[in-house]
């Protein structure tokens, strides 16, 4: 755990962004129990943080990608980060709809772009992967050069690093699951029987019914 990771975990947690609560878990989308939930939208409404994290966005762009010519939010939740992080770095942008407009011009990416540029996308949030990764497709299709993701949060499972890894995609998250974790326990936010549930909901989380 890097401090850098520690930090935007720690700030997460301050704001209440994350939630955990193994005895009454959560239900996401997709019908997974989860005994945690994330909604980084919350940053977006404290400026201090706010600034925090997407000071640490811009670093890990500028550093593990130096190349990036244009960056692309996901819609809708990443759609303010990239914009913050493309302002501060003073580079072009566009976002990336889940699907083609139904009406106007048809659009799936908002904004102008030409072909052969290398693109770096912003997401808020990494949970196997699958919606990211269909955004890179969209991208590639339209001619982009795609050379990585950027993250605030990944929940790290496995499933998604094989898919990053067979995609060839270079992926960055500013923190994640078992750093949140490791920092939880370290502040005694959760106790040792906690511990356990939260990471065994980890193995294998599409089966994980609750304790």
């Amino acid at each position: 755990m890097s401090s850098n990771e520690k930090a935007v975990a720690e700030k997460l947690l301050q704001i209440n962004a994350i939630k955990l609560n193994p005895e009454q878990p959560f239900t996401w989308a997709s019908g997974w129990k989860s005994p945690i939930y994330c909604d980084n939208r919350k940053v977006l409404s404290f400026p201090y943080v706010r600034e925090f994290v997407k000071s640490e966005m811009c670093n890990v762009i500028f550093e593990q990608f130096p190349d990036a010519a244009l960056l692309a939010g996901v819609a809708t939740a990443g759609i303010a980060w990239g914009a913050m992080a493309a302002d501060q770095l003073k580079l072009p942008y566009i976002y990336v709809r889940p699907k083609p407009k139904e009406h106007g011009l048809g659009k799936q990416i908002e904004g102008y772009y030409s072909a052969g540029q290398k693109v770096v996308v912003i997401e808020d949030l990494v949970s196997t992967g699958k919606s990211s990764l269909q955004v890179v497709d969209v991208l590639k299709e339209a001619g982009l050069d795609v050379t990585g993701m950027v993250s605030i949060f990944t929940y790290g499972f496995p499933v998604a690093a094989a898919a990053f890894e067979k995609a060839g995609l270079a992926y960055r998250s500013l923190t994640s699951y078992p750093t949140l974790i490791e920092l939880a326990i370290e502040k005694g936010l959760v106790s040792k029987e906690q511990e356990g549930i939260l990471l065994k909901w980890r193995e294998d989380p599409g089966n994980w019914k609750g304790n």
